[in-house]
């Protein structure tokens, strides 16, 4: 990484407090890119896909900088739960995910255009939930702001509520694979 700057291509918060714990200095620019949805598409190819887009169009304005974009999704047996569009959609998607696991999976791109250089990665979650009844759904619900979050939940605000188990990265379903992001960000300082 050398000195170039480090940017965020992301306007979530989630997402830069996680970045701040890897101690990295660097500055926010939200992308415009609008999201890929495509039902031939893998939920891991989604997630890569739009990563790379959000990572591009800010890479392409700051060719000197080493840019992250990312893009999280959660999926239930292969149906996608982005950002629920009412506080009914919210509802519906957490009753389709009590008592079953469903996946969490971020995509990430680096990208750093002076260098020619870019990395693709995805890292998925498994993520189980107590079986809730409408009245445990709404108590959440009330706890939260569900609309700005995939699959109307944050493992952060109140998952113990609903959150019985996790397989894998905690803070991937936050929003940031850490653990591989400081593996991939250490290999890239060695270039």
């Amino acid at each position: 990484m050398g000195s170039a700057p480090f940017i965020l291509a992301s306007v979530s918060p989630r997402r830069a407090e996680l970045l701040r714990q890897l101690k990295l200095d660097f500055r926010i620019i939200p992308s415009d890119a609008a999201e890929v949805m495509d039902d031939h598409l893998s939920p891991f190819e989604i997630c890569q896909l739009n990563a790379h887009r959000k990572a591009w169009i800010v890479a392409k304005k700051n060719p000197d900088a080493l840019v992250l974009g990312a893009d999280t999704l959660v999926f239930l047996d292969r149906e996608i739960m982005g950002k629920p569009v009412s506080p009914a959609d919210a509802e519906r998607m957490l009753a389709r995910l009590q008592g079953r696991t469903h996946q969490v999976v971020t995509g990430i791109c680096l990208i750093h255009l002076r260098v020619h250089e870019e990395r693709i990665f995805a890292v998925s979650t498994d993520v189980t939930f107590h079986p809730l009844d409408t009245r445990q759904i709404r108590n959440y619900l009330a706890k939260v702001s569900p609309l700005d979050k995939a699959g109307a939940y944050a493992i952060q605000e109140h998952g113990d509520l609903i959150i019985s188990e996790i397989s894998g990265s905690y803070s991937n379903v936050v929003g940031l694979p850490l653990e591989r992001l400081r593996e991939e960000m250490q290999s890239w300082a060695t270039h």
